[in-house]
């Protein structure tokens, strides 16, 4: 299959990418580099069966030739960055996919989105099935995401009722893993980074409130499997295993050997108090669940984040 992924010098889609090329696929890459990174993709530049596209995904997106899949990851999509670009990040969301949802209908190729955990807000029912509606503030600074990504779905679902294009839904929650941006904001690479560096580590409120975490290898294998023998209706992708933000900054301590201390900062407006999957739906429907341990995963995104030089780990 000849396949278009937006957002493709991201964390995420750069790892989607390798996944696709290496089952043989073609792939058009296509990113405008205002929170992905060239050197995700660098290791690209002379394959056979990987094209890239220097593109705002808000304008009109052609692709020469036939295409079976347009995947939409573009997108700001940790809390520095959609703060840093709210109305970036908002155009996304909403030109952005309509564009991509124009080309899937024009090519006649299967549409994915990549939606998220945020479009359940400050979550009232714990853990969060896809049936919930959310507790989202339109108002508040974290809503320029959660609405983006809610009003994604909605126009995806629009396109699928209407135009009759084949659409799939995926909420993803906390992942983690290499290429990961030093300081983008997300937990994980925050505290990784603060360790290594011999800074302390920074927990907001009293670290009491959860979050459940995805290695990006399970991850992209869900994403594929959805994609591949999903259905239209919105599926969890995540790891159900939950854990408090102190405890993954004790983890994080343990395993890097650092001597940092924990340091509590006021709670952020917003910030979800739980956040953990119910992947039932998952389970049922594509046989997917994660398979890499929280301890696993961190060893391997430690190894990333110690190859980096001092320049590079200062980086946002």
């Amino acid at each position: 299959m000849r396949v278009l992924i937006t957002g493709a010098a991201g964390f995420l889609g750069s790892h989607l990418v390798d996944r696709l090329l290496a089952d043989g696929h073609e792939v058009v890459g296509m990113d405008n580099f205002i929170t992905g990174r060239p050197e995700n993709i660098a290791h690209l530049k002379d394959h056979p069966r990987f094209r890239f596209v220097k593109h705002n995904v808000t304008e009109i997106i052609t692709v020469d030739g036939p295409l079976g899949g347009v995947l939409h990851f573009a997108s700001p999509a940790s809390p520095r960055d959609y703060l840093e670009l709210p109305i970036q990040t908002l155009k996304v969301g909403s030109l952005g996919t309509h564009k991509a949802l124009g080309l899937a209908l024009a090519k006649g190729a299967r549409f994915l989105l990549a939606s998220t955990s945020e479009v359940y807000g400050d979550p009232l029912v714990h853990p969060q099935p896809e049936s919930y509606w959310g507790n989202v503030n339109p108002v508040g600074p974290r809503g320029v995401y959660d609405e983006a990504k809610r009003f994604a779905e909605a126009m995806t679902m629009a396109y699928h009722r209407y135009h009759g294009v084949d659409t799939r839904i995926v909420r993803i929650f906390n992942t983690y893993g290499p290429r990961m941006r030093p300081r983008d904001g997300r937990v994980v690479s925050n505290f990784i980074v603060q360790a290594l560096a011999g800074e302390p580590l920074t927990v907001y409120g009293d670290g009491s409130q959860t979050r459940s975490f995805c290695y990006v290898d399970d991850l992209v294998e869900g994403i594929l499997r959805l994609f591949q023998r999903g259905d239209s209706e919105p599926t969890n992708i995540g790891n159900p295993v939950e854990f408090t933000v102190r405890q993954l900054a004790e983890h994080v301590l343990r395993l890097t050997g650092s001597s940092s201390k924990i340091v509590a900062e006021p709670l952020p407006v917003d910030d979800p108090k739980v956040r953990q999957p119910d992947i039932s739906r998952a389970r049922r429907t594509l046989g997917w669940e994660p398979q890499v341990p929280l301890e696993q995963g961190l060893q391997r995104t430690i190894g990333y984040f110690r190859s980096l030089t001092p320049a590079a780990l200062k980086e946002a």
